[in-house]
């Protein structure tokens, strides 16, 4: 609910952004009947991070499970509706209707509604097309295995009439007898075949015959017909391409094999009647039933498109709604119930400056919540840790979350997120280097930053909605880009001479251009950046990745002597005078003592136009430091210079390394030395045996003052939550007794007199108020080096 980073208006960053903003601890106590909307209006503030008082429940266990639950409810049917649009090709509507007085309840009695009926829609939808399908294939079968039957009955009428006019020479007086017979014969045979029909998909057809052939061991006759188009599979829904099948078989056993293997390769099977008046009616009846089922498809796909765009309207909405309860929720379950249930205690960190737009929010949802009691604000003092805040604006937040993609400062450190708005953009630019490349990388960005209003309020793609967020970097990048080109002197890899003409030029007439050898110098330098006439040299590629390399070395040795440099402030502030002599001084020397020196060494080099190898300079700086440099002596006394700095260099290895961590020990051991002394006198005080529980009765006892977290005197110590209670014990003469028992082992280990002892003991244990065993406790632990703030 609360942010560690801000957002503000403007372009310019804030002159506190060197360090993280100052963070206090607060405590707001929220009555019940507000605990809602306070949350929700702190959350729309963003400057309150919460603390988890829970951590030790578990999320069922928490008070808000049941509604957080609820909240993934209706996230889960928002997803199920987003689905459906995208299945429909409808995408929400990123312009929804504000409306700030939906409620959630009503808005779950909603969202079952329309999930209620669009589930219903699409089941008689799917129903609906399941018929439409069959019936496609229904009307399939009907025209392909008409068409065979129609076929096949007018070649046994042809080969009928054939064999009659055969006979009508050959007629005797036994003929009518045998011709009776055989047509008694063969409507006994027709009777005993039957057939089966319906559709098989394409890719299982062959499999499909062979099974047919090997299950019936040859006793069917298949015969099959492409259909030209994919049709929609009723069971999947999917289009797919088949062949319509029929089977002709002989007896009941094997109209069994045929329609399991049929159910094995999902054939769809349809009936078909011979007769050809019937087939004809029931064509008729299959395509009146295709356009009853089109018409009512099409209705019903019309009023979900329908339904889906007035979901779609609101989605954003209630989108943003429902993760905000959920948010509101998961924070109240980090909040603590006090003791009379009633009230609701909060603790967070929230940023010094921002006490009064909290409190004004505070006051808010008290006013607007109608309750009887307001939240109560108070600061809590401690020494823990604060989290990181930087008040950033759309300019600087790109850039400091991609100092935050490393890591994140810690509280009040140097922000490095400052220096990267210059040095991110610049180093890139130095890679990129091409003003014609720069431009068009600015133009692109100039269309993101001058529809900024107009996009902010869009849903945008992921791609696209990370450029649009970091538009003000890519517009430094562009910048820079056209700055480092002019300095490279490339405008889409082409030279330009935008500042005067070369300062080469040919020796003679017959020198043509800048390939040919003889170029003299007749101008001052090149005025900015490189000079043209570098350009289709042969010597072009090596100047220029030397050129690079050099400044590549010269960018990264500063931007390492700023981290450095940025290192000793934070050490300074601090007051770390530890990480000054043994982290920030040695490493600055050594770095400087090699690679500051080869910066060194590289402007020289540029300055005096020396021919001198710098790769045998440092080398030889290592292997022979006493060794005469010759034609690579850039200036007097170098030799003396490198001996001094490879000193330097190697006495600073062993002083950043050695001596930090001993000193780190020392610290740690005086800091943790009052703990174990007073962990010693809790170990008597525990075995006594004045202290057996069973004797004498204890709210909270040694087990309190165990339990209290000792820490140095630098750190806080929560007494509130850690003080013996009135009542400790119920037999007074214990007092007598304790300061007895305690006399000798106090009084020896902490030299006080036994009065001293006898006044505190009793103190501690029969002080008629709170506040005075709060001053008797913390006597008591000044005795054992605990912290008393």
């Amino acid at each position: 609910m609360a942010g560690r980073r801000g957002g503000g208006g403007g372009c310019c960053p804030p002159m506190d952004l060197l360090r993280s903003e100052p963070m206090q601890l607060v405590q707001v106590i929220i009555p019940m009947e507000s605990a809602h909307l306070t949350v929700s209006y702190l959350g729309d503030l963003g400057l309150l991070q919460f603390k988890d008082l829970n951590a030790d429940k578990s999320p069922f266990q928490r008070t808000y499970a049941a509604q957080i639950k609820k909240c993934g409810e209706m996230a889960r049917k928002l997803r199920f509706f987003k689905e459906q649009m995208s299945k429909a090709g409808l995408a929400p509507s990123f312009k929804s209707i504000t409306r700030d007085d939906i409620d959630v309840d009503d808005l779950e009695t909603k969202l079952g509604e329309l999930e209620a009926e669009l589930v219903e829609i699409n089941a008689n939808g799917e129903k609906l097309q399941r018929s439409y399908s069959e019936m496609v294939e229904y009307k399939l079968v009907l025209q392909k295995v008409g068409e065979f039957f129609h076929l096949a009955q007018s070649s046994a009428t042809a080969q009928h009439r054939e064999i009659e006019s055969q006979h009508a020479g050959e007629e005797s007086i036994d003929t009518p007898l045998l011709r009776d017979q055989e047509m008694a014969t063969d409507a006994s045979k027709q009777m005993k075949l039957g057939f089966l029909c319906g559709l098989v998909p394409r890719e299982k057809s062959m499999a499909f015959e062979r099974i047919l052939f090997r299950a019936t061991r040859g006793n069917v006759f298949l015969k099959q017909a492409l259909v030209e188009e994919p049709v929609i599979d009723p069971a999947s829904g999917e289009k797919v391409e088949k062949n319509v099948f029929l089977v002709f078989y002989s007896g009941e056993r094997a109209k069994n094999k045929i329609l399991k293997i049929c159910e094995a390769f999902g054939a769809n099977r349809y009936p078909f009647n011979e007769d050809l008046g019937k087939q004809a009616k029931m064509i008729s009846e299959v395509m009146g039933r295709l356009s009853e089922l089109k018409t009512t498809i099409d209705a019903g796909l019309a009023h979900r498109g329908n339904l889906l765009e007035t979901i779609g309207d609101q989605y954003e909405q209630w989108s943003r709604l429902v993760r905000k309860e959920k948010a509101i929720y998961h924070t109240l379950n980090m909040l603590s119930l006090d003791v009379t249930k009633k009230c609701l205690v909060a603790e967070g960190w929230c940023p010094v400056f921002a006490s009064k737009q909290i409190q004004d929010a505070l006051q808010r949802a008290a006013s607007d919540s109608n309750a009887q009691v307001g939240a109560i604000f108070q600061v809590v003092h401690t020494k823990e840790l604060p989290p990181t805040y930087f008040r950033t604006n759309k300019f600087t937040s790109a850039f400091q979350e991609i100092v935050d993609a490393y890591g994140v400062a810690r509280y009040q450190e140097v922000n490095p997120g400052v220096f990267t708005i210059v040095t991110f953009p610049f180093l890139f630019a130095v890679m990129f280097g091409d003003w014609g490349h720069g431009i068009c990388l600015l133009l692109a960005t100039l269309v993101y930053i001058f529809k900024e209003k107009k996009l902010s309020g869009q849903k945008l793609g992921d791609i696209t909605e990370m450029t649009f967020g970091g538009r003000y970097v890519i517009l430094m990048m562009a910048l820079f880009s056209i700055y480092t080109g002019l300095i490279y002197n490339e405008f889409f890899s082409v030279p330009f001479e935008l500042f005067g003409l070369s300062a080469y030029a040919c020796r003679d007439l017959s020198c043509r251009d800048a390939t040919t050898v003889g170029l003299i110098k007749v101008r001052e330098t090149y005025p900015f950046g490189v000079d043209p006439v570098w350009h289709g040299t042969r010597s072009e590629l090596p100047f220029l990745n030397s050129l690079k390399m050099k400044m590549s070395i010269l960018l990264g040795v500063a931007q390492m002597n700023l981290g450095i440099i940025l290192s000793f402030f934070n050490a300074k502030f601090f007051g770390n005078c530890v990480n000054i002599w043994f982290q920030f001084i040695p490493q600055l020397i050594f770095l400087n003592s090699l690679f500051g020196y080869l910066s060194l060494l590289i402007i020289v080099k540029w300055c005096t136009g020396s021919k001198a190898d710098l790769y045998h300079i440092m080398i030889y700086m290592f292997l022979s430091p006493t060794d005469e440099l010759g034609e690579n002596a850039l200036f007097p006394g170098q030799k003396m210079v490198q001996i001094v700095l490879l000193l330097l260099a190697l006495v600073s290895v062993p002083w950043m390394l050695l001596p930090k961590p001993f000193l780190l020990k020392k610290q740690h051991e005086e800091v943790c030395f009052p703990f174990y002394r007073s962990q010693l006198i809790l170990d008597f005080w525990d075995s006594a045996h004045i202290f057996n529980r069973s004797q004498y009765t204890f709210c909270r006892g040694t087990e309190a003052i165990r339990t209290c977290h000792w820490r140095p005197q630098t750190t806080a110590f929560s007494w509130t939550q850690t003080m013996m209670p009135m009542g400790i014990m119920k037999n007074l003469n214990l007092v007598k007794s304790l300061s007895t028992s305690l006399y000798i082992p106090l009084n020896l280990y902490l030299g006080q007199s036994p009065i001293q002892l006898h006044i505190f003991v009793c103190g501690l244990l029969v002080s008629p108020t709170r506040s005075c065993q709060v001053c008797s406790m913390r006597r008591f632990c000044c005795l054992l080096g605990g912290s008393t703030t």
